[in-house]
């Protein structure tokens, strides 16, 4: 091996790429964010298991599955209320009502569409399985709706009103 100085240089190896995983786009995504999350800084809001104050939904219009999936564990562990109350909750934010201890305005537009990477179809193995993850979140009439029409497109939203979903069981705020 030669020197520089008092340094010893070694050759360089080359790098191998990774080897396939057989994980999907999608699921090395929500590895990869779940990884990312480990190391995160901690959430702004601390979850307190005390804290019985309604956690208000005003106008949200959705976000990332990942993101969502984790505040609907932890309200979902809490125990807190989850009032809906906004002129509208779109997309992901549907998914509170899959919470038992949420209540809706009858008031609140719903909107639904199917799942996507930012606008961009999935292929149809990940499509169906982040379908369904969305659709565990529904009572039974919309789950059923959702994934026969309401997941059929990623561009417009099929918008539902809270005195329909009130309907299907879902408690009146």
């Amino acid at each position: 091996m030669p020197f520089i100085g008092k340094a010893a240089v070694r050759p360089v190896r080359a790098v191998q790429p990774p080897k396939k995983s057989g994980m999907s786009p999608l699921q090395r995504l929500l590895v990869c964010r779940a990884l990312a999350s480990l190391t995160a800084a901690p959430p702004a809001v601390a979850w307190d298991n005390s804290d019985h104050r309604p956690y208000i939904v005003k106008n949200d219009r959705g976000g990332l599955l990942t993101a969502r999936l984790q505040e609907l564990r932890k309200l979902r562990a809490s125990g807190r209320p989850v009032e809906i109350r906004g002129r509208v909750c779109f997309s992901t934010c549907t998914m509170f009502l899959g919470l038992p201890q949420t209540c809706i305005s009858p008031r609140t537009t719903f909107g639904f569409h199917g799942p996507s990477r930012f606008g961009i179809p999935l292929n149809p193995r990940d499509f169906d399985y982040a379908s369904q993850v969305i659709a565990k979140y529904y009572p039974a009439p919309l789950q059923r709706w959702y994934l026969e029409e309401g997941r059929q497109s990623i561009t417009r939203l099929h918008k539902i009103r809270g005195s329909e979903i009130i309907r299907m069981g879902i408690k009146r705020c």
